[in-house]
């Protein structure tokens, strides 16, 4: 799982017809801890499949791989990367 943030939306002109209803954003994956509050991030660009309703700015909790489908089991879903959670604050103290 990588902590990232939310950068825009992505909208499909046509999709897979298992892609019926995704809300897909484009995340920016926070590459080190040190960066979290600056913007642009300047990680890598990924889009997601948005689980939790995700506004522009957030930060997320991003799943990746296999990973990423396991939520809509037994259905299979073509995606790579999903947002799982919504991350309120970050500790590391």
């Amino acid at each position: 799982m990588k902590i990232a943030r939310t950068i825009g939306t992505v909208t499909l002109a046509r999709s897979h017809p298992a892609m019926r209803g995704a809300t897909l954003k484009c995340v920016e994956v926070v590459e080190s801890i040190d960066r979290i509050e600056t913007q642009p991030l300047g990680g890598e660009m990924i889009v997601t499949w948005d689980l939790c309703g995700a506004g522009v700015g957030d930060l997320v909790a991003m799943a990746e791989g296999p990973e990423a489908a396991q939520p809509f089991r037994p259905d299979v879903k073509p995606i790579d990367a999903s947002i799982v959670a919504l991350l309120d604050e970050v500790d590391l103290g």
